[in-house]
């Protein structure tokens, strides 16, 4: 879906709830500049880090072992032209919008965009001020938003 509406080539990714890192590693595995991994759980940092060196893509990599709210609260390091958020279902909406309140104000570039997982029975809408929703599907259980950031 986003191969047909983005150029990935050069772009930073940021990869919160991370998982496997799956996603991330795909974005770099076709052109990314590099990708930032954000997991609290270590065992998945484990696995991301064992993933993008298998890929060859270490080097361009960045796996952090916190949760995503003290990720987002922390200063900085860069600004992000697309990033991925598949946080466990039970993330309500409240705390995504935060989220991406806190991404909006000081990781994101212009025209970012961000692409967010959630169960397809959620409700509450999720973004703040400063997203234009460009796609808005569900996959089975899954609902697959797409916000464009467009600035405050």
């Amino acid at each position: 879906m986003l191969d047909a509406r983005f150029d990935l080539d050069g772009l930073w990714v940021l990869d919160l709830y991370a998982g496997s890192g799956a996603l991330g590693i795909e974005a770099v595995s076709r052109g990314a500049a590099g990708a930032t991994f954000v997991d609290s759980a270590r065992k998945a940092a484990t696995v991301i880090g064992a993933n993008v060196k298998v890929c060859g893509i270490a080097s361009s990599t960045t796996v952090l072992t916190r949760p995503v709210s003290a990720y987002l609260s922390s200063p900085p390091e860069r600004r992000y032209d697309l990033v991925f958020s598949d946080p466990p279902y039970a993330v309500g909406a409240a705390a995504l919008s935060e989220d991406l309140a806190k991404l909006a104000a000081t990781r994101l570039a212009d025209d970012a965009l961000v692409v967010v997982e959630r169960s397809a029975r959620s409700t509450g809408d999720i973004w703040p001020g400063g997203f234009e929703v460009v796609v808005d599907k569900n996959y089975g259980d899954t609902r697959v938003e797409v916000g464009e950031f467009v600035g405050s």
